[in-house]
């Protein structure tokens, strides 16, 4: 039986939002810490209008009966996992464009 969760611990999965320094590794220790501070927030609100676009679309598809607020909350959740998407990714972006150029 194989499980899952036999490996890593919690640092992998918080980890993740870090971006990988690479061209970027002269930064401070403070520096880098202030950058993954603003990436978990921007990350957080992100969720957050996903989330919010999930309530407005549930509420106006049944409640309300309101097609406009259910298709404002598809756009709100497509809006808030792309922006989840691209601060995840911006890591990987910097160090490519940064290799490219060099």
């Amino acid at each position: 039986m194989l499980f899952a969760a036999d490996e890593g611990d919690i640092n992998t999965i918080i980890g993740g939002i870090a971006p990988d320094w690479g061209p970027f590794g002269s930064l401070g220790n403070e520096a880098k810490v202030m950058i993954e501070v603003v990436m978990a927030i921007a990350i957080l609100i992100c969720l957050g209008i996903a989330i919010w676009g999930a309530a407005k679309q549930r509420i106006g598809a049944t409640a309300l009966r309101d097609t406009f607020s259910a298709e404002q909350g598809k756009g709100l959740i497509i809006a808030g996992l792309t922006g989840v998407f691209i601060i995840g990714s911006l890591g990987t972006l910097f160090t490519i464009v940064y290799g490219m150029a060099v």
